[in-house]
């Protein structure tokens, strides 16, 4: 087996645009910076590129920047792309989507180079107003909400239930939940681009205000401003690239239930699905990967796909981050190097691939891990949707 895309789609850049907590600049100028320094280190121009691939697309929840008011037909617009393909929508396979949509577009040969982008300016949408009035209605009743809406259940009070399962469960302790959150900030502190450097205690932790039982505030991502895009490439098309491709080895973006978080099994959700697919399409295994970003909208989640991938069994992740060494940078399995979202920012799946690549690459400069990191799993979302790919460097 020579990979899920039969060894034809790579990545061959990577960008980002400025990052910062309120940049107060437009969602599409930074999606245009991000977009032009990807394609710059691919060794490619932007005539080389013939597909666009975002997710939430044009229009979706603008009220508070998560979609950074940028879709694909104005990349297409801005950059003067001639394209064979595009896909912009929020309807896709977590943030991770565009990725996934564009290796199947290069692998199949509809594209060649595909810019894949998510841009955010959650930071700016929240300025003098706050996360609360900015958050937009909820999907009607009657699709995945139903059984919480009426009920003014959001994200936090959801994933909050779903955390509270899992200790009473598996016996997981906040001291050990509390590890997520330090070691992201440990690893910020060497990212000069995360928005919290300074170093969290336990006892800080522990005593922070609570949101929404067990999560307390550092157990909650940061929004902020920016945006990332990735270069997704048919392989052997750009003759002398300035650094190895990455091979894309497999990815995972299963949904084996309901497209629902309130009918799954108590402890489990589509994360399992998509770390189970992952493997599946693959003789890599997880005693292979040596750089792991889990995703981290709320630290729960990170525990979740650490089970799900593999790393450790079922309720066993208090014990696998107990006392934080194992998951440092350099730990057994050095996890969300760059700071995570819980610290370096939200950035979504593609600021977690962006980082996976940075590593393998060996441009982390104080964050860049000694081992010479060969393999590295991305991973984004944690409730009814996810997704994952899994990346090697083979030079």
């Amino acid at each position: 087996m020579t990979g899920l895309f039969d060894s034809r789609a790579v990545i061959t850049g990577a960008g980002q645009s400025s990052l910062g907590r309120m940049l107060d600049r437009p969602g599409l100028a930074l999606t245009a910076e991000s977009c032009l320094a990807a394609i710059a280190d691919a060794g490619l121009e932007p005539k080389d590129i013939d597909g666009v691939a975002t997710y939430p697309g044009a229009g979706a929840d603008v009220q508070r920047g998560m979609a950074g008011d940028s879709g694909a037909g104005d990349v297409i617009n801005v950059l003067g792309l001639r394209v064979n393909w595009y896909c912009g929508t929020y309807e896709t396979t977590s943030q991770l989507g565009p990725i996934i949509n564009a290796c199947m577009a290069v692998a199949s040969g509809v594209a060649n180079h595909v810019v894949c982008f998510r841009t955010v300016t959650e930071g700016t949408a929240q300025k003098g107003r706050g996360r609360r009035t900015v958050i937009p209605a909820q999907p009607k009743p009657g699709q995945w909400s139903e059984w919480g809406l009426p009920f003014g259940q959001r994200s936090p009070s959801l994933i909050g239930l779903y955390a509270q399962r899992y200790m009473a469960q598996y016996g997981l302790t906040r001291e050990q939940l509390a590890q997520v959150a330090i070691n992201d900030r440990r690893n910020a502190a060497r990212n000069p681009h995360a928005v919290f450097r300074e170093p969290l205690s336990l006892s800080e932790y522990l005593g922070s205000r609570m949101i929404t039982s067990p999560l307390c505030l550092y157990d909650c991502d940061i929004p902020m401003d920016g945006s990332t895009a990735i270069i997704v490439s048919r392989a052997g098309l750009i003759k002398s690239p300035p650094r190895s491709p990455l091979k894309v080895e497999s990815v995972g973006c299963a949904t084996r239930g309901r497209y629902s978080f309130y009918n799954l099994p108590p402890t489990r959700t589509s994360v399992h699905d998509s770390g189970a697919m992952l493997w599946e399409n693959t003789r890599i295994t997880s005693r292979d990967v040596d750089v792991a970003e889990l995703y981290d909208g709320f630290s729960i989640l990170t525990l979740v796909w650490l089970e799900a991938l593999g790393f450790c069994g079922e309720g066993e992740t208090g014990k696998f981050v107990e006392g934080g060494d194992r998951i440092a940078l350099d730990g057994e399995l050095p996890i969300n190097t760059q700071g995570g979202q819980l610290s370096g920012g939200r950035l979504h799946g593609l600021g977690f691939l962006h980082e996976a690549c940075i590593q393998l690459w060996g441009e982390g400069g104080e964050r860049q891990l000694k081992k010479a990191p060969r393999v590295a799993v991305a991973t984004a979302g944690g409730g009814r949707f996810s997704g994952c790919v899994l990346l090697s460097r083979n030079d």
